[in-house]
């Protein structure tokens, strides 16, 4: 038998004056017992009572919920104004070369704000910042915190100019189909946008810090003003420059964008640590714990960003158009995932991490939790994934056509949502498994399990995206959603392991035949519905279309589920029962 180690200190609140500090221990249930067998307790453990435990899903969710929604309430401003941005940008550069070059540029930085940014904080930092925070060492937060950005600012310093300095080479590693004025441009690109990745670490900091204070709404909508700035330069300048002028006002208006994005934040959190002071003391205990938990955490993060750098190296061998199709596919993939996965694991992480008790109540707890997250993200990712494999250039159209952007790009690009359709509730789902695991201190075993994935994407993105077009005789450029096929089809094994690995652990949070199937069935027929709305009614005229489409698939999906007694499908009509009522 082996076992797992875990300090959970926290408080338990008695009667809401008496506060008891419990430690635990938690041990990997032995494989006799099952994965249904929670763990046993440990009879030298103090035991908190499981009576002042969550009951229900419902209960174990209620905070939850609420700052769910707040997460969600601020991806989704956020998201609003990115895919402004997006449709200013589509109308003005269209799927053109000059746009996939700027994706390719912006992918070299950005891979330094994904590594060290939100995920990656969000494990290594907000579990330790927060449970100090919950005992009542706010001295010692403040201290973590400034020890973490003081870290965080000098790693970044010296990437950033190694960054710039070695970016001929990097251009070779991440976009080797480019070649003469195309790599030139992407060179140029990259050394302008790598300082504004820097930037985007110290924001992801910020967001560290507000999310353990429960102030997800800013957090979440900062980069608003991101977007406003790019939005304002394209605006200003797109129409009257040629277009390898105006990517470059655009790679420009990233760096400011990004300081700005900084800048909104920084005051909210300078109250939350009024004795801030920037400081690297490595011989602190909780510091060396963040250090700790952040090299297994890093390279978690590397790896899935090694597997997006993969699809865009493969993507470049068939040219920049296919790169920019696949940056437009997968931002609208990843608003979903965005909205109702990282808005759920986020809020859920600093509540899973300050889950008190004895053994069996808290792997109750944890578990109660977990089933009332899935749950959520499910309702909501498994209608998002059958509208993009069904209706997606419905939805690609009313956000990108017009100007130079017209709808045989649309249909190219929502070759790339169907594609990500395939594992969008699997990689929604991992999340949240991944915030339990980071919750019990583990960051090994998602790491483990992301580079099978990473291995099975690589292996299959080749596949699909070379030999797959020339054996079923179709244009090679189809390639690039074969792409995010072999992506989706790795992130269902990720998936899987990580549910498996957790089981063993907790004991299981099943969704249920019933409550999948109600899923999926409604879904699939709202689909039909719309796709013969859209045979009928033709696709001339994109935004009339999607009107009347998304608004008729989305009626039925929420009628259908609450007809079936989906209780997640009537607490939206209750929500919004009591929004109109009470205003």
């Amino acid at each position: 038998m082996h076992l797992e180690d875990l300090d959970i200190r926290g408080i338990v609140n008695l009667n809401s004056r008496l506060a008891l500090q419990v430690k635990i221990r938690i041990p990997r249930a032995p494989a006799s017992l099952g994965p249904g067998r929670p763990v046993s307790a440990s009879p030298e453990i103090p035991a908190a009572s499981v009576d002042r435990l969550p009951k229900t899903p419902a209960v174990a969710s209620r905070a939850g919920l609420g700052s769910s929604s707040l997460v969600a309430i601020g991806i989704l401003l956020s998201r609003i104004t990115g895919l402004i941005r997006e449709r200013v940008i589509g109308h003005y550069f269209g799927n053109s070369a000059v746009i996939g070059v700027f994706r390719a540029a912006f992918k070299i930085p950005n891979l330094l704000s994904n590594l060290f940014g939100e995920g990656v904080l969000s494990a290594a930092f907000v579990t330790v910042y927060a449970k100090l925070r919950a005992l009542g060492e706010d001295a010692e937060a403040t201290h973590v915190a400034a020890s973490v950005f003081s870290i965080l600012a000098c790693v970044c310093s010296v990437i950033v100019l190694a960054g710039v300095t070695l970016t001929p080479l990097l251009i070779d590693l991440i976009a080797p189909g480019f070649h003469g004025a195309d790599r030139d441009l992407t060179i140029r690109l990259v050394r302008i946008m790598f300082p504004a990745a820097g930037i985007l670490v110290l924001s992801a900091w910020c967001l560290g810090v507000l999310n353990s204070h429960r102030k997800f709404l800013l957090s979440y909508s900062a980069p608003i003003a991101m977007n406003g700035v790019m939005i304002a330069v394209l605006i200003l300048f797109a129409r009257y420059l040629p277009q390898q002028q105006s990517i470059v006002y655009l790679a420009w208006a990233c760096v400011a964008g990004s300081v700005l994005q900084f800048l909104v934040q920084l005051p909210s959190v300078l109250k939350f640590l009024p004795a801030f002071r920037p400081v690297i003391d490595l011989t602190s205990k909780h510091v060396r714990t963040v250090v700790t938990n952040f090299g297994p955490v890093f390279l978690s993060r590397g790896v899935v960003q090694i597997s997006s750098y993969i699809d865009q190296m493969i993507a470049s061998f068939l040219g920049p158009v296919a790169v920019a199709a696949l940056s437009y596919g997968q931002f609208l993939a990843i608003l979903p995932v965005s909205l109702f996965s990282m808005s759920v694991s986020a809020a859920e992480l600093p509540e899973l991490s300050s889950v008190v008790g004895e053994r069996a109540a808290v792997t109750e707890a944890l578990r109660r939790r977990l089933n009332a997250g899935l749950r959520r993200i499910a309702f909501f990712i498994v209608p998002c994934a059958v509208a993009f494999l069904v209706i997606g250039d419905v939805i690609v159209a009313a956000l990108y056509q017009g100007g130079r952007f017209h709808y045989e790009d649309a249909v190219y690009v929502w070759s790339v949502l169907a594609g990500s359709s395939v594992g969008l509730l699997a990689t929604s789902l991992g999340r949240l498994y991944s915030s339990v695991f980071y919750a019990l201190h583990d960051t090994r075993t998602p790491l483990r399990f992301a580079l099978i994935r990473v291995s099975l994407t690589t292996v299959l993105g080749l596949l699909f995206a070379f030999p797959l077009p020339r054996w079923l005789g179709i244009d090679p450029k189809w390639g690039v959603a074969g792409l995010t096929v072999s992506a989706g089809l790795a992130g269902w094994v990720e998936f899987s392991l990580l549910r498996l690995a957790l089981n063993r652990r907790i004991g299981p949070a099943p969704l249920g035949v019933k409550f999948l199937w109600s899923l999926w069935a409604v879904s699939a027929f709202a689909a039909w519905v719309g796709y013969t709305v859209k045979l009928t009614l033709g696709v001339r005229h994109p935004l009339p279309l999607a009107a009347v489409v998304i608004v008729l698939y989305c009626a039925i999906y929420f009628g259908g589920t609450a007809l079936l007694a989906v209780p997640e499908s009537r607490a939206v009509f209750k929500t919004i029962y009591r929004q109109l009522r009470f205003g």
